[in-house]
């Protein structure tokens, strides 16, 4: 027989309304923007809260946002741990570090979702329920990995079940899912309380929720989403306090708690059977799902929904009609896909330690990896995500970080150098992997012979961490129109802002030829100007940037030396001339180091001349910034690299940071002519559009002239050495 806990008939004909708040800041977001999302929005909502005891809810906090509260202002857990005392809160688990679970292999998924699970008990004294899925993105084998970690259920978006073929009047209380009979709950989140809290006045919710009861026999509704909407969002704060719109949404549920009443998912889940079974597609919000789109498929998406709204046919046919999923992301952007599967290839190593043998270093360096696995660098959408230089570092260095660690534990000290060869990137061609206690360095044969990665490992910096221009769907928006932010006396949701946070951006929206990488062999007609590379108005005249390199051979005799070679063609003299260019790397067992020795043949009948660069993209993160600047022999006055520059006749450029201590330089064994300058991007955030440095580009350039026959030879080496 069920029990109903319901006390008195009045409470069961009352609906539910189950509230969901996620509050969550990213690993390596500034320290600044924590405090003022506390101030703003964290503490204010606890505060408000507190005073309304007859309001209920669920609440999930990250893991690096409790880091920060922990160390910044305690007492803040502990009136949330009295409202938990008290009945008034009800705590919500998921991946301690914020990542996509889906993404991650399962054990660190469990792992993640067990170190929140021991850290709400220890501090909150309740074994939680359920849990938050980062970005409501779901995946059908979840339900293993949610069970395993001990919880009853989660909430998903609507549209996920929109998907699954139901309609507007089943999205209320739960279904049951599983995969091979690991059971989980699933709660719909109603897209319209999404849209209209807090963005509405607070009685058109009540309207809404007594409609649901009356026309669907709703006796439960989801309302969850992030908590930032109530102070952080543009113009949020003042509306919800300083206009005391969330004072005014709670004294409406209390005028209405006889008939609506707020209530805890697990409360909800004993008192309650569920809709029946389900199985979700893997889905995500609809935003989420349209951002990780190819541009052309975007904006043919856009322009789907556009149409189908204007034939009114957008709410009846939008179930049948959806974006990508999330991991689509990784194939739209190369530089997601390589923190990714350097992730993975870290979570490997470490699995690989038996489980006997586990000590602090082992402990640290998960701890390390889980935070390196916080998805909100990984992708992008609205929010700035992949665009911001400092989270994708703080990714990376958590990696490095764990990679490190594992080293140690595994016995990796003094002088060692590892060569692997290895599918690293998943795309079915192998890269060539080299370490040693300074570097990694990764280099693809199939991306014309290039070091795509490179770590200096005694800052924990990923110094080729930069960005390639792309184009964005949402850039026409920049071409066509410049909008002002909000509308009306009400704050305008955050997806239908248009603001712009500097002028010219759309003389910023050049979009690269090919993916920004180091030893990149580019060939140019010598007219070329530094302006005409920059903007991408020059002829490429060659084919070995981003073709596909022989492997030569590998050798590790005391250093690892690595040679690559391509009979390509150049586009010279109105011909395309045969020409043959090999490169062999080297890089030892201590140096901080990468040199590469090129011997470049012409195989045609006749003369060649032509202007070779050789191109390298780094980062210091910061392009305007007095403790990160150019450096070089004939270099005065620390130009900061926002900078653009042009010399001749060098054998020698860099940079410097000194504020992580350390410079990068390239250098070679004959003179060169150097252009350098800032790489900015144009993205969209949640404040408006903005231009963001993702790198500084440095090319080596030669003027060649060869005989049928004849070779040419130089060396470049990039080096990092520590400044401390």
């Amino acid at each position: 027989m069920i029990v109903n806990h319901w006390i008195g008939e009045s409470n069961l004909s009352a609906l539910d309304l189950l509230i969901g708040i996620h509050n969550h800041q990213p690993v390596g977001n500034f320290g600044h923007v924590f405090e003022e999302c506390f101030n703003m929005c964290y503490q204010p909502q606890i505060s408000l809260l507190e005073k309304w005891p007859g309001v209920r809810m669920s609440i999930h906090h990250s893991g690096p946002l409790l880091d920060w509260i922990e160390s910044n202002h305690p007492g803040y857990i502990d009136t949330v741990a009295k409202l938990v005392d008290r009945g008034q809160v009800e705590i919500l688990s998921g991946g301690y570090y914020e990542p996509i679970l889906s993404s991650i292999p399962e054990d660190d998924a469990i792992g993640q979702v067990m170190m929140m699970n021991e850290y709400i008990k220890k501090r909150f004294g309740r074994n939680p329920a359920g849990m938050w899925a980062a970005e409501r993105i779901w995946d059908p084998g979840l339900p293993k990995i949610i069970n395993a970690a001990g919880l009853k259920f989660t909430l998903l978006d609507d549209t996920h079940f929109y998907y699954a073929g139901l309609e507007s009047g089943d999205m209320f209380g739960y279904y049951m899912t599983e995969k091979n009979g690991a059971t989980v709950a699933v709660f719909p989140i109603d897209k319209t309380l999404r849209y209209t809290i807090p963005f509405k006045e607070p009685h058109e919710t009540i309207d809404y929720l007594k409609h649901a009861r009356q026309a669907h026999g709703a006796d439960g509704v989801t309302y969850g989403d992030d908590g930032e909407k109530f102070g952080v969002w543009p113009g949020t704060h003042q509306w919800v306090f300083e206009e005391k719109w969330l004072e005014k949404f709670y004294g409406s549920l209390m005028e209405n708690s006889d008939h609506i009443r707020t209530s805890f998912f697990s409360e909800y889940l004993d008192r309650r059977r569920s809709k029946g079974r389900i199985y979700l597609p893997v889905a995500s919000y609809d935003e989420m799902m349209e951002w990780s789109l190819p541009v052309n498929a975007g904006a043919k998406y856009e322009n789907a929904m556009r149409e189908l709204g204007d034939m009114g046919k957008l709410d009846e046919w939008k179930p049948f009609i959806r974006g990508g999923m999330w991991d689509n992301f990784l194939v739209k952007y190369e530089e997601s896909n390589r923190m990714h599967k350097k992730m993975l290839r870290v979570s490997e190593r470490l699995g690989e330690i038996p489980t006997g043998q586990e000590n602090d270093l082992v402990t640290e360096a998960r701890i390390q990896l889980y935070q390196g696995q916080c998805n909100c660098a990984y992708w992008h959408g609205l929010f700035g995500g992949l665009y911001l230089n400092y989270l994708r570092h703080a990714v990376y260095n958590r990696i490095i970080e764990a990679e490190k660690l594992v080293d140690r534990a595994t016995g990796k000290t003094g002088e060692w150098i590892d060569v692997t060869k290895l599918d690293f990137n998943k795309d079915g061609s192998d890269e060539i992997v080299v370490e040693n206690r300074s570097v990694s360095a990764l280099f693809n044969p199939a991306c014309g012979a290039s070091l795509t990665g490179l770590d200096y490992r005694p800052a924990g910096f990923c110094l080729t961490n930069t960005l390639t221009r792309r184009e964005e769907v949402y850039h026409r928006k920049i071409r066509e129109q410049a909008a002002a932010s909000g509308n009306g006396d009400q704050p305008a949701s955050i997806h239908d802002i248009v603001h712009f946070k500097e002028e010219g951006l759309d003389k910023k929206l050049v979009y690269d030829l090919y993916d920004r990488h180091c030893f990149q062999d580019r060939f140019m007609d010598p007219s070329t100007s530094m302006d005409d590379f920059v903007t991408q108005r020059y002829a490429e005249l060659g084919d070995f940037i981003g073709g596909s390199w022989d492997v030569e051979s590998v050798e590790t005799d005391g250093k690892a030396l690595i040679t690559m070679a391509r009979e390509g063609a150049l586009a010279v003299n109105g011909e395309n001339e045969p020409v043959r260019i090999r490169k062999t790397f080297s890089v030892n067992t201590t140096d901080p180091a990468v040199s590469a020795s090129y011997e470049v043949t012409n195989l045609s009948g006749g003369s060649l001349e032509f202007c070779m660069g050789v191109e390298f993209n780094l980062t210091l993160l910061a392009s305007d910034a007095g403790d990160r600047y150019w450096t070089g022999l004939n270099v005065q006055d620390k130009p900061r690299l926002k900078t653009a520059m042009a010399e001749k006749g060098i054998t020698s450029m860099g940079m410097r940071d000194d504020f992580f201590g350390f410079e990068v330089s390239v250098s070679s064994d004959t003179p060169f002519d150097c252009w350098r300058f800032p790489v900015e991007t144009v993205s969209q955030s949640e404040s408006g559009f903005e231009s963001t440095y993702q790198g500084s580009c440095m090319v080596a350039l030669r003027r060649i002239s060869l005989a049928p026959g004849q070779k040419r030879t130089f060396t470049m080496t990039l080096a990092a050495d520590n400044t401390k």
